[in-house]
């Protein structure tokens, strides 16, 4: 009996558990919202994943999932850049120590270019083949 107990119990959390995962995913915030967090809005729901595994910060990682959008089966929907410029004032990295441990190993990444501007918080900056600018995250 109290094996069965423990069974339902299991199975009410589960459920519980994906049902709160999935309205996070449902309640998408306004355009205006995300800019002012730093989402333009064109990142896929799958970039925030990613994100996830490099950035510890859950809050981030939710605001991400509210501001992405979903995924699309087709191959060709998928943009690709082929260069990136990471600005961020140098003063403002005691905050961001991801970013300390991202600039450290900028030789990994050949095509990210990282410069340092007074009072700019980090700016990722996404570069076509001619290496004009596309994108602007923040």
């Amino acid at each position: 009996m109290a094996f069965q107990g423990m069974h339902i119990l299991m199975v009410m959390m589960i459920w519980f558990s994906s049902k709160a995962e999935t309205n996070v995913n449902q309640e998408k915030l306004s355009s205006k919202v995300c800019e002012n967090l730093g989402f333009t809005g064109l990142a896929l729901c799958s970039d925030c994943s990613t994100l996830a595994e490099y950035v510890k910060d859950q809050e981030l990682v939710l605001d991400c999932l509210k501001c992405c959008t979903e995924d699309s089966d087709d191959s060709m929907s998928k943009v690709i850049y082929s260069g990136a410029i990471l600005r961020v004032c140098m003063r403002k990295l005691v905050i961001y120590p991801e970013l300390v441990g991202f600039i450290e190993d900028e030789d990994k990444f050949p095509s990210l270019e990282v410069q340092y501007a007074f009072g700019s918080p980090p700016t990722l900056i996404m570069l076509d083949d001619e290496g004009q600018p596309k994108e602007t995250i923040r």
